[in-house]
């Protein structure tokens, strides 16, 4: 049976972005339930496995996990996986929702034996809630302060078993103490057009979309190594298809929608070849510092490094250097700009050069 998702997102601008957003409530629905279920991912996927069973022949919980890599790739979806294969319960909160210690401390007293405790964006977390972290990962026990002043007295309560699963998308943000007491720590990566193109058919499927090999694979080369953005894609060009077409997506329909939608064949939309055009026509190729290209795209520097640097970094089009960042041959290719044999980084030598024989 199909469903309908036609006013599933805010926007067209938001058709690219990496996070979760309100009209991806109907991702819930696609997200595999299980291991083998899971495509992609396999050199993470198999040592998971390992530790899965290991864990499990010996009776003990899971050690803590640290799940990093950009969003979108299935951080959230891994850790239900985990709880799934392990037979437990899981929770699930964000790091900016802990507030205060005691937020903390009631999530973690009201944890089962065996339990996972999932907190997303866990480089957000307040200093002192991450402080209460440290002895309930160890030791399995947290310390209580009652009362205020020279009455307060320090209470420490013990916890039953449980493992912590942690998502962030900046690993090098999470401080030393903290990163330390994760056992397991798995890197996601981007995905391969040929992974996503089998995440795009298994969607299809259980949307009840009409879709042929040609058109899922058109859908996966553009959706940046993101299953969200590919199943974002799915669902607007399955409005193209039942609009314009015969109500089956193929390859040439994807095309003429992703078109209309202004992404390319690689998955660059509007802002990624502006980025790009900004340091190859303003700056003459780079290096340009993230603040100025920032104010050059009116875009926020936090949106450039997570949503659209990964990607552009991935596919050789940007460098990043000491001085800022690059633009390179591929980047002056891609947009049919005339490449004069230096990258930014050339230019960067060159201007050092001149300065020291002046």
């Amino acid at each position: 049976m199909s469903i309908d998702f036609t006013n599933d997102f805010a926007s067209e601008k938001d058709l690219l972005k990496p996070e979760f957003s309100l009209g991806d409530e109907a991702e819930f629905s696609l997200r595999p339930q299980t291991l083998p279920e899971f495509i992609g991912q396999e050199k993470a996927k198999g040592n998971l496995k390992v530790f899965i069973e290991a864990a499990k022949k010996r009776g003990e919980p899971l050690d803590h996990v640290l799940l990093h890599g950009p969003p979108g790739l299935g951080k959230t979806t891994l850790a239900s996986i985990i709880a799934n294969e392990m037979g437990v319960n899981i929770r699930k909160t964000s790091g900016p929702a802990i507030e205060k210690p005691r937020d903390l401390a009631a999530l973690l007293t009201n944890l089962n034996e065996n339990d996972i405790l999932f907190v997303d964006e866990i480089h957000r977390m307040n200093r002192s809630v991450e402080e209460i972290l440290y002895p309930a990962m160890e030791d399995n026990e947290i310390d209580i302060i009652i009362g205020q002043g020279p009455s307060a007295n320090s209470i420490r309560l013990e916890l039953k078993k449980f493992t912590l699963i942690g998502a962030t998308t900046r690993s090098g943000q999470l401080s030393a103490p903290l990163r330390d007491r994760f056992g397991v720590m798995l890197k996601l990566e981007l995905y391969r057009p040929e992974e996503l193109q089998m995440i795009i058919e298994r969607s299809s499927d259980l949307l009840g979309i009409a879709i042929d090999k040609g058109g899922s694979l058109e859908i996966a080369r553009r959706s940046r190594g993101t299953p969200r953005i590919a199943n974002r894609m799915l669902r607007r060009v399955r409005d193209f298809a039942q609009v314009i077409g015969d109500g089956v997506i193929t390859r040439e329909l994807a095309n003429e929608a992703l078109n209309r939608l202004e992404i390319d064949q690689l998955g660059l939309d509007a802002i990624d070849r502006r980025l790009l055009e900004s340091i190859i026509i303003n700056y003459g190729g780079g290096p340009v510092g993230l603040e100025t290209l920032s104010a050059t795209i009116n875009e926020e520097t936090v949106t450039i490094e997570d949503m659209y640097e990964p990607f552009l970094l991935q596919q050789g089009f940007l460098t990043r250097t000491p001085r800022g960042r690059c633009a390179t041959r591929l980047a002056y290719e891609h947009l049919g700009i005339p490449f004069d044999g230096k990258n930014g980084s050339d230019n960067l030598l060159e201007g050092q050069q001149r300065m020291f024989n002046e």
